[in-house]
């Protein structure tokens, strides 16, 4: 992106909000009443901005305040008060109140995206009326910092929530995340009122026993468990169950339950690796990428309602991606893929898809849209071309060294 600033049409009020009570990644949004890339056409296009749209919030009778924000660098507090007594050309008649206005005016400079180049003048300006805050709150006060709960794969709180708006996890609905480790995507859907459940193959996570993955503390607490994550953000009464169970051999009978599937898959730590304990449950076992999405896919299409959705993670070998690696099935369609970078070479994408039809005989079966891209071939091979690509770093490091005579 080169700004972080979007211009949005056909938008009411409500509907602005309703989307701001949701969003944790829009941080505030305004009614545009002017904007240029100077001051001079700010204060141009403001005054040809309809007075009837800024009456009603500039009458004798109201209170409001002058917000000065910039984007990529800081103002002093005297230049800040220079750009607002520059708008006396506004049509306030109301009051200023500093801690309860009615109503808040910002005034938005862009200085771009580079932070070793910040020009003098901003690249562009805008101004209006501020409207709702977007949800970045939950970010912080869901950290998983701060998390009773925890493990080394424990899913960031903003994901967390990202993918439960991908979900469109609403109240009452039924969530299921077939790989829950230690539930943090359970916890955000709970926060939307939904109900939550899930299983995993590890017995020890879904007990919250074993080994601690916090600093200074060898074993796990009594209490420390996907539970107690819900109670301690107060949506306990969310929570139906958690169980030990193996994804790749379902236990749910055949019918449609949930609302949706929301899941991620730990791909680098334990898709492949096959380590068993003395007791005939398998902490983890061999279980190809291939095969992770196209029985998540095939689960999906049997056991989400018509118009639950699915979301889910797929890595990807950046240098090699295209869409047709990305795993496909008759009953279901493909709403979004949204890419985030991990390396130069490696990302993942998140994918969300619809139930659209119940499957029928010839629908059973996930697939890629072009047979050419095996998945066995290509999302198996991400681990080997990961742990490659940093073997290679590694070595060009040593050799660096050797060569400093270090």
């Amino acid at each position: 992106l080169q700004s972080p600033f979007w211009c949005l049409d056909g938008l009411c009020e409500d509907d602005v909000r309703s989307i701001m009570a949701r969003s944790v990644c829009a941080k505030s949004a305004f009614e545009l009443w002017g904007h240029g890339q100077t001051h001079s056409e700010l204060k141009t296009s403001i005054l040809n901005y309809p007075l009837e749209n800024m009456s009603p919030f500039m009458h004798k009778n109201s209170t409001y305040r002058i917000n000065v924000y910039t984007f990529n660098k800081t103002l002093q507090f005297a230049d800040r008060i220079k750009r607002i007594d520059a708008m006396e050309y506004l049509p306030f008649e109301g009051t200023v109140s500093l801690k309860e206005p009615e109503n808040i005016f910002c005034l938005l400079e862009d200085y771009g995206t580079d932070p070793n180049n910040i020009p003098e003048h901003p690249n562009y300006i805008y101004f209006g009326r501020w409207i709702a805050d977007g949800q970045r709150e939950l970010i912080r006060s869901h950290s998983v910092k701060n998390r009773h709960f925890i493990g080394n794969t424990s899913m960031d709180a903003g994901l967390s929530f990202l993918m439960a708006n991908h979900a469109k996890v609403k109240e009452n609905d039924l969530i299921f995340d077939p790989f829950v480790g230690t539930g943090n995507l359970l916890v955000a859907c709970s926060h939307f009122g939904a109900y939550v459940c899930g299983t995993d193959i590890d017995y020890n996570t879904i007990h919250g026993k074993g080994r601690s993955s916090r600093k200074n503390q060898k074993w796990r607490g009594p209490d420390e468990n996907i539970r107690a994550n819900l109670r301690q953000y107060g949506t306990e009464r969310m929570y139906l169950d958690v169980m030990v169970s193996d994804a790749a051999k379902p236990v749910w009978r055949k019918a449609a339950l949930f609302d949706a599937i929301i899941t991620d898959r730990r791909f680098l730590c334990d898709c492949i690796l096959s380590c068993y304990v003395e007791s005939h449950v398998p902490v983890s076992q061999a279980y190809h990428l291939s095969d992770i999405f196209t029985d998540l896919l095939n689960f999906s299409a049997h056991h989400l309602v018509i118009g639950g959705r699915v979301v889910y993670w797929l890595p990807v070998y950046r240098p090699e991606y295209c869409e047709e690696m990305v795993p496909l099935h008759p009953c279901l369609l493909l709403i979004s893929n949204c890419e985030q970078t991990l390396s130069s070479h490696t990302s993942r994408r998140l994918i969300t898809m619809e139930k659209i039809k119940e499957p029928e005989e010839l629908d059973s079966q996930a697939h890629l849209s072009d047979p050419r891209f095996s998945p066995y071939q290509g999302h198996n091979a991400f681990r080997e071309k990961y742990f490659s690509g940093l073997n290679k770093r590694c070595g060009k490091e040593d050799n660096k060294s050797e060569v400093n005579g270090e």
